[in-house]
């Protein structure tokens, strides 16, 4: 009898959250649905911790000795130049289908909301999203703040002066690329003993947030998450299809070994889950550690596909629902300030969020707009952390390909 993997683990945990999310919404007195999502939260918050805990130091790790085993600053150059440019082209697809359908469908019209008289809204910041605060947020003024705050892009900068540095000095460099490539092994290692409780905060997870919202989480917004899945499924097509021009049926292999890292992101609503994991299965897909090691952190800082396609979404929704006209000039103009304020937002807790606050202020649009997507932000979130691990694992193994370096691999 073929044991249970952990896709299938993850897929039962989803179903019993969903049914227990369900009991204590109908069955349960209301004052215990409170305790209960905190409960809940508790299981959630320790694995998402977990896997923050291990983010810094394998992103520094695998990054380094990425950079290092490249050998010379022009190949970093040649491979980040290819690796940049995808990244550019993905994130302009994934604004422009969202441009697209949202002018066709036009979700808010409906909606037809007076614009209020205060456009402010608490508890979300959007005055840090300057151009100047954006460009100097990029370079860390220590590497030990940049770490224990988890900024996946500072870590990014840093690790790349490290391991041009590490690689400029030559065989003396070796020493720290073998210390590094046993961090990153044990790193690795203990994800694997973090991994065994993915099927419990999914569980955790979906049965929170049903317990609280009941069935109205899925049909209070089903028109919107319906158009908002369907998009989803039509940009993994995308790139799945433009990915097969330069790796043909390697295409399936890679989306075949990382589906389990994939429903890791949608059911914990969290890309960063995944990172661990995703460069195990890509090298198993035959992408070369060097390769993965600098592509894939680059990825999770620029290349975020999902939540391109989500802040498109909700910006036009926002405008839509209160009555304002966007010429189409005016709406490029917000996807290409949406495509550079979103860059290295991974790990912020709903960065998309604060992004599309600081984007609505610029174009004069309500602020308030953003209450009518935190009741269904989570559901949304599922999917575009894993587009975002779609995306990633597709653009390494093209990256992989253009160097020559992809090798047969093993379905998994």
């Amino acid at each position: 009898m073929k044991k249970i993997g952990l896709t299938g683990w993850i897929l039962i945990s989803m179903s019993a959250g969903i049914a227990a999310g369900l009991v204590i919404h109908y069955m349960a007195q209301p004052s215990w649905i409170d305790p209960f999502d905190k409960a809940m939260s508790v299981v959630t918050d320790v694995f998402l911790r977990l896997i923050k805990m291990i983010i810094a130091p394998l992103v520094f790790s695998t990054l380094v000795t990425g950079i290092a085993k490249l050998g010379d600053v022009r190949a970093v150059g040649r491979i980040g130049g290819k690796t940049l440019a995808w990244f550019i082209g993905a994130s302009l697809l994934s604004l422009i289908l969202g441009l697209v359908i949202m002018n066709i469908v036009r979700l808010g019209q409906s909606l037809q909301l007076p614009i209020p008289q205060d456009h402010e809204i608490r508890g979300i910041g959007s005055s840090s999203l300057s151009f100047k605060n954006f460009i100097t947020h990029v370079f860390p003024q220590s590497v030990v703040e940049a770490m224990a705050n988890n900024e996946i892009l500072q870590i990014v900068v840093f690790s790349i002066f490290f391991g041009i540095g590490t690689a400029a000095i030559g065989e003396r460099g070796k020493i720290v690329i073998r210390a590094l490539e046993a961090v990153a092994e044990i790193i690795l290692k203990v994800t694997g003993y973090v991994m065994n409780l993915a099927p419990l905060a999914a569980f955790a997870a979906v049965a929170a947030i049903v317990s609280f919202k009941g069935p109205e989480i899925i049909y209070t917004y089903g028109k919107f998450i319906f158009v908002f899945y369907c998009s989803v499924i039509g940009l993994w097509v995308m790139l799945a299809g433009i990915s097969y021009l330069w790796i043909g049926r390697k295409v399936f292999t890679v989306l075949g070994n990382v589906k389990d890292v994939v429903l890791l992101a949608f059911s914990t609503a969290s890309s960063e889950a995944a990172f661990p994991k995703l460069i195990e299965e890509l090298e198993k897909s035959g992408c070369p550690n060097k390769i993965v090691s600098f592509v894939l952190p680059l990825g999770y800082s620029f290349n975020l596909d999902g939540s391109m396609l989500y802040m498109t979404f909700s910006s036009l929704f926002i405008a839509q629902a209160y009555g304002i006209h966007m010429p189409l000039a005016t709406q490029i103009s917000m996807l290409l300030v949406l495509m550079l304020t979103s860059k290295g937002i991974a790990g912020v807790p709903r960065a998309s969020l604060v992004v599309i606050a600081g984007t609505l202020s610029m174009f004069h649009i309500p602020q308030q707009g953003l209450l009518l997507l935190l009741g269904i932000d989570q559901v949304l979130d599922m999917a575009r952390s894993a587009t975002n691990v779609v995306g990633n694992s597709l653009a390494t193994a093209v990256i992989c390909k253009m160097e020559g370096v992809l090798e047969e691999g093993v379905d998994s």
